[in-house]
């Protein structure tokens, strides 16, 4: 076979050289020799443009899914939450349960009986709780009419101009309407008659509703104490490499950590102020401080709302209890005083920035679990956010929501 290059090769070279060494090595003009050159593979486009013929964008594609996912998880939550209360209501108990559950532990006693220990004094609580204000709670329904019309005329003793503006203000809605308009307006008004025993049935209804899911909790709450780290030692067991099976142990033990401390500081805080409260009404003389106590105890795990709420049940019961109005205003007055230092002063101390929440976040998570799910959620929302920003500061790949969520 004929290796030498060929006569139109020799001629395009131009007197290159054929020697030996490596400048001797020739290069061949392919343009002046008639070969026409490769075609260069053209440049990939960069931007949208890449994909107007192609595949839709990737990161469309990923916002599409999450919005999705997003809207079902929130349909799911709606449809499922007689399923997903009793859970997550069982699963935040405990984890505000976990820190004594560890002191059983230290005294070397096996996690099912540290369990059933603290499980004994949380019903043992509970049922004082029922004890001490089943009492006192139905005599106040009992009397709820009557405490609204004696309301209505303390109030309107003590703000007279403001019920004479009430009053200037019905008569102004009825100016130009005869007499007999009046009378005929009246005899369409319809009359309602409340059915004692209806009333009845829908309070037996409802407490036997709120009996057996209270059951459903403190059931759950028991056997997730009692297991331990079992769900953690399962999940590593599916984790592939020992640097994972490590890092998601790190990480669920913080959590859990971080969690449990908030829920019980937030728990042990809103009782040491439910107790104050307590004793203050009874020193000034309000009948029942412990039930009132206990209920703005209660309202304070929902921010904001629960604060109003509490200074407005306080001074309808001071108002009823005293006949001078200044006296009456005690109650409100002590507890608005006990609430700022506790919100501004005892829980920074104790809980630092790290569960220091953006106020918008907390308004925005409390009108988002109010509409999902009524007065549970309200009392939720708080912690749920807490949970949330706990798990997005340890995992890199969600921290700017995380950052965004926090103060």
């Amino acid at each position: 076979m004929n290796l030498e290059p060929s006569a139109a090769a020799h001629d395009g070279s131009k007197g290159a050289k054929l020697s030996g060494g490596p400048e001797a090595t020739a290069v061949p003009n392919y343009s002046e020799a008639g070969v026409p050159p490769a075609p260069r593979a053209a440049a990939a486009p960069d931007g949208p443009a890449a994909n107007k013929e192609g595949a839709p964008d990737p990161i469309e594609m990923t916002t599409a899914h999450v919005i999705i996912i997003a809207l079902g998880a929130i349909a799911f939550l709606y449809v499922a939450r007689p399923v997903v209360l009793p859970v997550l209501l069982a699963w935040l108990a405990a984890m505000t349960l976990q820190p004594l559950v560890r002191c059983m532990s230290c005294l070397r006693l096996p996690a099912p009986v540290s369990a059933a220990v603290v499980f004994c004094l949380l019903v043992a609580a509970i049922g004082a709780g029922f004890f001490e204000l089943e009492r006192p709670a139905a005599r106040w329904l009992n009397e709820a009419p009557q405490h609204m019309t004696e309301l209505r005329q303390r109030v309107q003793k003590i703000f007279p101009k403001a019920w004479h503006f009430g009053q200037a203000t019905a008569a102004v809605g009825d100016l130009g309407a005869t007499e007999a308009e009046k009378k005929e307006e009246q005899r369409k008004t319809p009359m309602v008659e409340v059915k004692d025993q209806r009333g009845t049935s829908s309070v037996l209804n409802w407490t036997g509703t709120f009996l057996a899911g209270l059951g459903e909790v403190l059931v759950l709450i028991y056997l997730l104490l009692a297991s331990g780290d079992l769900f953690l030692q399962k999940l590593v067991r599916l984790i592939p490499t020992l640097r994972g099976k490590i890092r998601a142990v790190e990480i669920s033990h913080e959590i859990q950590q971080n969690i449990s401390n908030y829920l019980f500081s937030i728990s042990l805080i809103n009782a040491c102020l439910g107790a104050l409260v307590s004793a203050g009404l009874y020193l000034i003389g309000v009948p029942n401080a412990g039930m009132w106590g206990i209920f703005v105890a209660f309202l304070n795990f929902i921010p904001y709302f629960g604060a109003i709420g509490g200074v407005v049940v306080l001074t309808a019961v001071g108002l009823l209890t005293f006949d001078s109005p200044w006296r009456g205003l005690l109650a409100p007055l002590l507890y608005m005083v006990l609430h700022l230092l506790e919100a501004n002063l005892i829980t920074p101390i104790l809980l630092g920035r790290r569960f220091t929440l953006n106020p918008v976040a907390i308004f925005v998570s409390l009108i988002f679990w109010i509409w999902l799910w009524g007065v549970p959620g309200a009392l939720l929302s708080v912690p749920i956010l807490v949970s949330i920003k706990v798990v997005c500061d340890r995992i890199p790949a969600i921290s700017a929501f995380g950052e965004l969520i926090g103060r």
